[in-house]
C-alpha cells in the first residue's frame, strides 16, 4: 500500500523547483519496494513526508489538540490511502489563509519540502544516513522500568528495528512530531509450524521465557526477535530432558 501511495504522490511533485540532491531522493523513491529494513532511507522519507501530509492537510481544521489524539488511533491510518487519492477533497484547503484555496498539489510540495528540512536538520544533511534504523526502535518496557534509573536493569532495549505499520512484520507506531517512531505494539510471539513434523517447528518471544529479570531467560530472545530469527520449540520430553541445563522445580509445603 505504501508504495501505491508514493506512486500518487510523485504524480504531484514539482521536480523543477528541486536540486540535484534532492532529485536523487525522490529517484530513491520511485524504485522503493516498500522495503522497511533499518537501512531504508526511503521509509525514513515517506513516513516524514506522510506526516506533514496529514499535518498540513488535517490541522487547521481540528486544532492542535485533536490533531494529536487522531495520529495515535487507527482511523487515521485508514484515511491516508482515501484522502491521497481523492484530488478533489475539501480537506486540502487550508482554513488558515482564506484568501487562498490550497490544491493537493500544493500541499504534496510543501510538505515535501518541510519533511526533507526536518530530516536534514534532525538527521544531518548527508540523506545517506537518514536510515529507517535511526528513527524506529523498540523497547521492552516494565513497570519499574519507567524509573530513569531503573530503566537500564529492567526494560529490554531499545533496538533498532526493521517492519512498518500494516504489513507482516507488523511494527506499529504512531506518527510524531519529532519523527522518532517507537514502537508502540507489535507481534507477541512469532511461530513456524511444520505440520508434518511439528516437533521441527520454530518459534520466538520478544524478550525472553521469564519474567524475573534476574533470570538468564530474562531478554536472551530479544536480539534474535529483532533479527527475525527463530529458536527450535522443545516438544518432545525426552529431548527436553536430554538438553536441558537447568531445573526449576516446584514443591508443595507438607
Amino acid at each position: 500500500m505504501n508504495v501505491e501511495i508514493v506512486r500518487m504522490l510523485l504524480k504531484k511533485v514539482e521536480v523543477e523547483s528541486l536540486n540535484t540532491s534532492k532529485l536523487k531522493i525522490l529517484d530513491g523513491l520511485k524504485q522503493w519496494k516498500g522495503d522497511s529494513s533499518t537501512g531504508s532511507t526511503e521509509a525514513t522519507v515517506y513516513h516524514r513526508w506522510m506526516y506533514f501530509i496529514l499535518r498540513n492537510t488535517f490541522k487547521d481544521e481540528l486544532g492542535d489538540s485533536l490533531f494529536e489524539e487522531i495520529l495515535n488511533t487507527h482511523l487515521i491510518k485508514r484515511t491516508i490511502a482515501p484522502i491521497v487519492a481523492n484530488e478533489s477533497s475539501i480537506w486540502w484547503d487550508d482554513t488558515s489563509t482564506p484568501d487562498i484555496t490550497e490544491s493537493q498539489a500544493d500541499i504534496v510540495n510543501g510538505s515535501f519540502r518541510e519533511a526533507l528540512q526536518a530530516l536534514e536538520q534532525n538527521l544531518g544533511s548527508d540523506s545517506s544516513g537518514w536510515i529507517w534504523g535511526r528513527v524506529h526502535t523498540i523497547e521492552h518496557g516494565h513497570p519499574i522500568g519507567q524509573i530513569d534509573a531503573l530503566r537500564s536493569f529492567f526494560n529490554v532495549g531499545p533496538f533498532s528495528v526493521n517492519g512498518t505499520r500494516e504489513v507482516i512484520n507488523n511494527m506499529f507506531f504512531p506518527y510524531t512530531e519529532d519523527g522518532v517512531y517507537k514502537v508502540s505494539s507489535g507481534p507477541s510471539t512469532r511461530r513456524v509450524v511444520d505440520f508434518s513434523d511439528v516437533e521441527n517447528s520454530m518459534s520466538i518471544l520478544p524478550t525472553g521465557q521469564s519474567g524475573n529479570p534476574f533470570s538468564i531467560h530474562y531478554k536472551d530472545q530479544a536480539e534474535m526477535y529483532v533479527k527475525g530469527e527463530f529458536r527450535k520449540m522443545m516438544l518432545n520430553k525426552e529431548e527436553i530432558i536430554s538438553t536441558s541445563k537447568s531445573v526449576l522445580t516446584f514443591k508443595p509445603e507438607n
